[in-house]
């Protein structure tokens, strides 16, 4: 049985994840759980403190067929592009909510693959978007914290209305 989203205010989504040591058996498992939950959403990436694990673990996958996922522990973002780009972002922590977030297009990106191996790789348009939003989830931001106060607190305001209703 996967382990659920945890649901806005949860206060495991506003901690930093700690870094894993090595790449085990254990958390190849959990990068599958991940891959599982983040396919069945459907969404382009997952941290693994938005499932309650708070281990610097995430997943992605942006790919058109949804054949390409990517396994990253560790990931650091070393360069960001200074173009910009938006996209609508969401999280299944804030089911149903949606705004525009504006990043950089480009970033490069340094991880422990799933071999355990460090890898330095360049991610671009929403596989940059992706892992940016999965990087900010490690410590401990949504993607609320990128919109003004009022909009942040309009989406948050919904939210709890949602939840109080058991619409979660």
């Amino acid at each position: 049985m996967p382990r659920p989203f945890v649901m806005y205010p949860d206060k495991r989504l506003r901690t930093v994840a700690s870094p894993i040591d090595a790449v085990t058996d254990q958390t190849r498992a959990l990068w599958d759980e991940m891959l599982g939950a983040m396919y069945a959403m459907p969404g382009v990436g997952l941290a693994a403190n938005q499932i309650g694990v708070l281990q610097r673990v995430i997943v992605l996958d942006c790919s058109d067929h949804r054949d390409q996922p990517l396994r990253l522990a560790n990931p650091e973002i070393l360069h960001a592009s200074t173009q910009m780009r938006e996209h609508e972002e969401g999280s299944p922590n804030l089911p149903g909510h949606w705004a525009r977030v504006s990043r950089p297009r480009a970033v490069t990106v340094r991880f422990l693959n799933d071999r355990g191996d460090e890898e330095e790789r360049d991610f671009v348009g929403l596989w940059a978007t992706s892992v940016q939003h999965q990087v900010d989830h490690l410590n401990g931001r949504l993607f609320i914290d990128h919109l003004s106060p009022v909009k942040r607190r309009m989406i948050v305001a919904k939210h709890q209305k949602a939840m109080k209703r058991g619409h979660g």
